[in-house]
């Protein structure tokens, strides 16, 4: 176990945004954190980095939040009056990052053409390439990423996935929030499923339609059921 979280909650005024939510990350996996908008994904993600404090509930790990845990939003623009290839200069430098890597992220990523361009200027498809790069660059054990192939067309979407999976492969743990439950089948390993803030089920396909009492291997069907 990486890390674990245990009876997370968070209220913004009247409103439950996460409920006792509770659920296990293991190294090296793939978890998809999947369900529809306002299931609380991306509050989670915001609660876990420390961008937002959690009313009550506790995470389990061996390390401090700042060696386990880098975040990648979406559709933020950070430093847009800088470059690409500064950005990814800075990760690999104030951030500690792995400059090893720069050069093989960068054409993984399709940023060679781009690292000389304001990232305030790129397209939302670019954005998120750029932002996925800084992300892989990071030395955390673990990247939560907010809607990886957002703004990707499918070639983009498929190239990306393939990227994130050789990461993984080398024992880089990614949990990913994915509002396309299709996508988040064709890729990840694992799944926690949110619905009003509650999770509903933790665990791969299989497992999960066990807990569903269904034969179906399709994650929309089995995510309908248990919600």
């Amino acid at each position: 176990m990486l890390f674990e979280v245990q009876g997370l909650s968070k209220r913004f005024g009247q409103i439950a945004a996460l409920s006792e939510v509770n659920f296990q990350v293991r190294p090296g996996e793939v978890l998809g954190l999947i369900g529809p908008n306002g299931a609380g994904k991306s509050t989670l993600f915001e609660c876990l980095a420390g961008v937002l404090p959690w009313d009550s509930g506790k995470m389990h790990a061996a390390l401090g939040r700042t060696e386990l845990l880098f975040y990648v939003p979406d559709g933020i623009a950070p430093w847009p009056s800088q470059s690409v290839g500064w950005a990814l200069d800075f990760t690999c430098g104030f951030l500690r990052g792995k400059r090893e890597l720069r050069e093989e992220v960068i054409d993984q990523l399709d940023l060679r053409g781009l690292l000389r361009q304001p990232i305030g200027t790129l397209s939302k498809g670019q954005r998120k390439r750029a932002l996925l790069a800084i992300g892989l660059l990071t030395p955390q054990a673990a990247l939560l990423i907010d809607e990886p192939f957002e703004g990707l067309d499918l070639r983009q979407a498929r190239e990306i996935a393939a990227a994130l999976r050789v990461h993984a492969a080398r024992g880089r743990t990614l949990f990913l929030s994915i509002h396309q439950i299709s996508d988040a089948a064709r890729f990840c390993d694992r799944f926690v499923l949110l619905s009003g803030g509650r999770v509903c089920g933790e665990g791969t396909v299989a497992e999960l339609a066990a807990l569903a009492s269904t034969s179906s291997n399709d994650l929309e069907e089995v995510f309908l059921a248990l919600t």
